[in-house]
């Protein structure tokens, strides 16, 4: 089912409400958000912690359900979907980049990036994984496993991974939360270099204001609602 909403938006909320309940009773999160984020726009959110900003990025992903409000992705009404439905339509138009890499233990680097191209059926999906991990900087470590990397190297093995089947709009939590400065530097390079060639929709949430600031809008989550900023240089890349 899709939402009757503009082609050129890639992911809208609309009255966005999460609640969860607590020891001391029930908890709002999110309070009537609003969202509209255009197709190949980069936009980062940040927040204090504990502000929501992940929860809402992974209901705005389809990983999560509101208790109330409307979520469309990529054109998809998304938030009455149960967890299968969500899940077709991440496949169809997503990454996502976790802050705790989310990366298969049994599987080496080369096949943890080559997963999503072997599930939807894709030819090439080894030469294509080599050239992302290459990107990475991680042409070396294709044969280890999560547990030989480095906390790094396995944060590069998920971009990569989210990268790979050259989604549509890629949600990014923390992305380079792990990464010494110099590596970071070069993911946060990548990240706009596939904005800027593959038109590709970056949600961003991230405590780096360096990362935040070359987006072309910076979001602030605060008691559940998003509020516009101008802690941004006003260039995208």
């Amino acid at each position: 089912m899709t939402i009757s909403t503009e082609s050129s938006i890639a992911v809208s909320a609309k009255s966005l409400t999460k609640t969860v309940t607590a020891q001391s009773g029930s908890l709002s999160i999110l309070s009537g958000l609003n969202l509209k984020i255009k197709s190949g726009e980069s936009v980062a959110i940040i927040g204090t912690s504990g502000s929501g900003k992940s929860t809402l990025l992974g209901i705005l992903a389809g990983l999560d359900r509101p208790t109330a409000g409307e979520v469309a992705l990529a054109g998809n009404r998304i938030d009455h979907l149960d967890e299968d439905a969500r899940a077709g339509v991440r496949a169809n138009h997503t990454g996502f980049v976790f802050q705790s890499f989310q990366l298969l233990p049994n599987l080496t680097a080369l096949e943890n990036v080559m997963l999503p191209l072997e599930l939807a059926g894709k030819e090439n999906a080894q030469t294509q994984a080599k050239t992302l991990l290459e990107r990475v900087g991680l042409s070396e470590r294709l044969t280890h496993y999560p547990r030989q990397l480095s906390g790094g190297e396995q944060q590069r093995v998920a971009i990569a991974r989210a990268f790979v089947g050259q989604p549509d709009i890629l949600f990014a939590d923390e992305p380079t939360g792990n990464l010494d400065e110099k590596t970071g530097e070069s993911i946060i390079d990548l990240l706009f270099e596939v904005n800027r060639e593959n038109n590709t929709t970056l949600v961003l949430v991230t405590h780096d204001l360096h990362l935040a600031r070359r987006c072309q809008r910076v979001l602030r989550l605060t008691q559940g609602h998003l509020e516009e900023t101008v802690e941004h240089s006003g260039v995208a890349q």
